[in-house]
């Protein structure tokens, strides 16, 4: 059956196309630096917000049209997976994923819903034999279920931290067979409504307990992919344990797993902590952290996680900047983490919307390599910090001072000179690059 009778394969036609299915600046083969686009992008799309999102908000039932929604249970599942394959195929993406409730649903026992998850794994593999789009990583939804109320790995509940730990478990197997890259630890409700009546300390070791008994199964069954943690500071609880890059990197160094994991980092989860995206991303590339993306991007004037599809090419930019200066993502990628509108309800929306992040990031590599290329940043920053290339300032790097000599260089001070940060200029040039580069030059 044909899911998407409307679409032919999605090519590119450079920036005067007039056809809106159409890349216009994502051309897959052309080099940025000495990778080709396709290599330093590797897109790939979330299988829940593409194929399981029906539109619902707490305000309004659901407004998509999907033609298989018409069916129910394991027809529905299987019905799901053909129309992914076919939009893959069209869109020419490298990579997908997804959580495990995405392609199967649960069934009344924990036995019930691993049946439909090999049923749905066998078929998907089947259709990876003749596919270009594999699996950048899969994960494990504990999070939705009322079960997981208190939390899944620091819930308040044994049981449902053995639960969580079975699906988990069930996981790696299916990432294993499907031979995907990554797989995500993405703890949707690791954290706590209130502190009055939490045990914190209990929680985060107990949610440490949980990731190493993941990495000591994934090395039993022989299961190589990198493992990656999601950061998210809040929603759906109050606080989240892994609210940010820096706060998961300290657990995970607190309890020795920092040489088990990387960071998959969401835009729209950055901004919800204060940061902004490349912030995110920096901190984690100057720490050899940095796993992967889930390109997206949020509603500024909006205080919650929005999950927009990344328009925004100056924050494209300065991401693809981290990424490529991180020499690429390895075996990451950037997964459209994103939902069309609820008033994009047209099957036609789904292409149009990687179509338009697919060319974002594009443009924002473009831009991010020519500033690499001219050292734009790179002369900005080393000038700025010369005063630690020699005298006191490299005494300073090198560890070879104290604060007796520190003192007796102050008090030799007649004046102390700062040149300006000339921000406004900088953030100018990089509007005379983005602009370049709209204009082919």
């Amino acid at each position: 059956m044909t899911y998407f009778k409307n679409i032919n394969a999605i090519k590119y036609e450079g920036a005067n196309s007039t056809n809106p299915f159409a890349y216009k600046f994502y051309n897959p083969e052309e080099k940025i630096g000495d990778k080709s686009m396709k290599d330093y992008l590797r897109f790939g799309v979330a299988y829940w917000h593409t194929f399981t999102m029906d539109g619902s908000d707490p305000f309004g039932s659901g407004t998509m049209l999907r033609s298989w929604d018409k069916y129910t249970g394991m027809d529905l599942a299987k019905a799901r997976v053909e129309a992914a394959f076919e939009f893959f195929e069209k869109l020419n993406v490298p990579f997908f994923c997804f959580h495990d409730i995405d392609i199967a649903p649960e069934g009344s026992n924990l036995h019930e819903t691993n049946k439909n998850l090999d049923t749905i794994v066998g078929m998907i593999k089947e259709y990876m034999k003749d596919s270009q789009t594999k699996l950048l990583w899969n994960t494990a939804n504990n999070f939705t279920n009322p079960r997981f109320v208190h939390g899944a790995a620091s819930s308040n509940s044994a049981d449902v931290f053995a639960y969580s730990a079975a699906k988990v478990k069930k996981g790696l197997e299916v990432g294993k067979e499907l031979g995907a890259e990554n797989y995500v630890f993405w703890g949707g409700r690791e954290g706590y409504e209130s502190l009055l009546n939490t045990d914190m300390k209990l929680e985060m070791d107990n949610l440490a307990r949980f990731y190493h008994m993941g990495v000591d199964y994934a090395k039993e069954i022989g299961f190589d992919a990198q493992f990656l943690i999601e950061p998210k500071p809040k929603e759906p609880t109050t606080h989240q344990y892994d609210f940010d890059v820096a706060t998961g990197f300290a657990f995970l160094q607190n309890y020795n797993l920092q040489d088990h994991f990387k960071f998959n980092i969401e835009a729209n989860h950055a901004t919800l902590a204060g940061h902004t995206f490349e912030h995110e991303l920096r901190y984690a590339r100057i720490n050899n952290m940095l796993g992967s993306v889930d390109a997206n991007q949020g509603n500024p004037l909006l205080g919650w996680d929005t999950d927009e599809f990344p328009t925004d090419v100056y924050s494209a930019t300065l991401a693809m900047y981290e990424i490529i200066k991180n020499g690429g993502l390895g075996r990451g990628g950037l997964n459209f983490d994103a939902k069309v509108r609820r008033s994009s309800f047209e099957p036609e929306d789904l292409f149009l919307a990687h179509i338009a992040g697919m060319d974002t990031f594009a443009v924002g590599a473009k831009v991010a390599q020519k500033l690499i290329d001219d050292k734009v940043f790179e002369d900005i920053v080393d000038n700025r910090y010369k005063s630690y290339t020699e005298g006191i300032g490299l005494d300073i790097v090198e560890g070879t001072t104290d604060f007796h000599k520190l003192e007796a260089h102050a008090l030799g001070l007649a004046d102390v000179k700062l040149a300006s940060g000339r921000i406004e200029h900088i953030k100018a040039t990089i509007n005379q690059y983005v602009l370049k580069a709209y204009a082919g030059e």
